[in-house]
């Protein structure tokens, strides 16, 4: 080979590398081995680019101290840079550090939240600000993600939040408060901030009031005893108008303010309403061995004050197992808790769509006469029903198509003391979709703030929008199960002797073993190469 053909030859392959290098910037593949491809963007995201008009502009604000000690931040950037390679140019990247830009100020006023970390340089310790936010940009609108040190539902948050900004109009959801001694700024605290953080606007909706026709989503929260016919024939109108109803409602009352005395409550008409829907509420109580801890106070013969802490079995524990794979709402469900919940039965009309969302554990039973729900002088009576009503209930149902009207054959309310007439229903049914569940605590903040109550409600609101192609991109990530799932005490121990087993002795014999063998064979050879000497 002549030198000028190793020049051309070392030049063409200098060229190959330079253009390699550039392409390579807006090329992406990824082998992501997760479970359910946690790290890898989904079709509807992935297809973004054909609902899209006009470019989408993506900043992530990140501090790059933030980025240099912790590996999340890298983690993001890798799926903001997938979301604009597969956008065909729809959709535009920009990573900026807000500290080396000079921008903390604009970056503060945007929305983005600055968040204090300990650092550790040359041995001295100190606290730096630093920024990890996100800004989606479309037109002249804007949305923010103020604080992301997370993938569990970035893809969810941003797909959704595009497509709202696409489409220019808010994801609005109404919430009404049914139960006349609950607010939702004090009961449903964690709930609303889920779904702000989730890029809902949440419009509270007081009962009797008129619903928007536009609002696309609507939960009812309770109201057993106190939404009257008035408010009954708003939410009818709703529903025959299109408008999509999640309902948490209840047939069994708990005093949790005394002594948790429980009775059946008196239905002024929300219970027969559903019912006409396709999904009654039972005046029962479900009770499962896959139950939530309850911790409470007992008072010993001295005095002293003792904390227990037992297996509740009327709190219960949803399993993942008992959702229902073939619906899109619950095709990755990773369970719910109840309390003091009551089952459904699904009787729909004709030309309406019943389906079951989730069920309790085949060792569950109900309470239908004496209703005990006191752990400390009733856990003897709890039972006492189990024998004749064991086996799955259901506790959670979807309904779709159109709906009846509930006010169809009877006359339209009217309110002592008000001359105000209630507008007449449309003239044919839209098509709808509901949901029951025979529990308010779902959503309440009796579930002490539990992520799967809140990630169920607000994925059930993005199906009552018919937003099902998103619904599983929320919580792709591998999460760890719960590690309660064998119900029965006995099996439980066995399993526990039996990890005990392997993890004290199996492994470390097996280790000795191999290390024995391994001398074994070394030794072995050393002979062998003495011999041959």
């Amino acid at each position: 080979m002549t030198k000028q053909e190793v020049r051309i030859i070392t030049g063409l392959s200098v060229l190959a590398l330079v253009l390699g290098l550039l392409v390579s910037r807006r090329l992406w593949f990824r082998f992501d081995l997760t479970k359910n491809h946690a790290y890898t963007i989904a079709e509807v995201s992935r297809k973004l680019y054909t609902e899209i008009p006009d470019q989408v502009r993506i900043t992530y604000y990140l501090s790059d101290k933030l980025a240099a000690i912790h590996p999340v931040p890298g983690e993001i950037e890798d799926l903001l840079r997938e979301y604009a390679a597969y956008s065909r140019g729809k959709i535009r990247f920009t990573r900026r550090d807000p500290t080396k830009t000079g921008l903390e100020q604009a970056v503060e006023q945007l929305g983005i939240q600055p968040q204090q970390i300990q650092t550790v340089e040359r041995d001295q310790a100190s606290v730096a600000t630093v920024y990890t936010g996100i800004a989606i940009e479309y037109l002249d609108q804007v949305e923010v993600l103020p604080v992301v040190f997370s993938l569990e539902t970035l893809e969810y948050d941003l797909t959704s939040r595009i497509r709202s900004l696409v489409r220019g109009r808010d994801r609005e959801i109404g919430v009404l408060v049914g139960d006349a001694y609950r607010q939702w700024t004090r009961d449903y605290q964690y709930l609303n901030q889920s779904l702000v953080e989730s890029g809902f606007r949440v419009q509270t909706i007081t009962a009797g009031d008129e619903i928007p026709d536009t609002l696309p989503v609507l939960f009812v929260l309770g109201g057993t005893e106190d939404l009257d016919a008035w408010a009954l024939y708003r939410i009818d109108r709703y529903i025959q108008g299109g408008g999509k109803v999640l309902f948490a409602l209840e047939s069994i009352f708990v005093d949790t303010q005394g002594n948790l005395n429980a009775r059946v409550m008196m239905d002024k008409g929300v219970l027969s309403m559903v019912s006409w829907y396709g999904a009654t509420v039972k005046p029962e109580m479900v009770l499962d061995r896959s139950a939530l801890p309850l911790q409470y106070q007992t008072q010993s013969p001295s005095g002293a004050i003792q904390l227990r802490l037992v297996r509740y079995p009327h709190w219960i524990g949803i399993l993942e197992e008992n959702g229902n794979p073939q619906h899109p709402l619950t095709a990755q469900f990773r369970g719910v808790d109840l309390f003091w919940s009551s089952p459904l039965e699904l009787n729909p009309p004709e030309q309406i769509r019943g389906e079951s969302l989730f069920t309790s554990s085949p060792e569950a039973w109900l309470q239908t006469k004496d209703f005990v729900a006191d752990p400390v002088g009733g856990s003897l009576l709890f039972e006492q029903e189990a024998a004749d009503t064991k086996g799955v209930k259901l506790l959670g149902a979807a309904l779709s198509g159109r709906f009846p009207s509930y006010f169809a054959d009877l006359p339209k309310p009217v309110r002592e003391g008000t001359a105000e007439e209630l507008p007449d229903m449309p003239s044919e049914p839209g098509e709808s979709r509901i949901i029951v569940i025979g529990d308010t605590d779902i959503a309440s903040n009796f579930t002490r703030g539990e992520p799967r109550n809140f990630d169920f409600l607000i994925q059930a609101a993005s199906w009552l929008g018919n937003d099902d192609d998103i619904i599983s991109i929320r919580n792709r990530e591998s999460l760890g199960g719960r590690l309660d799932k064998i119900l029965h005490e006995e099996k439980r121990v066995l399993a526990m002797v039996f990890a005990r087993i392997i993890n004290v002795v199996l492994v470390p014999l097996g280790v000795v073993v191999v290390g024995i063998c391994v001398a074994w064979r070394r030794r072995s050879r050393i002979r062998s190469l003495h011999n041959g000497i």
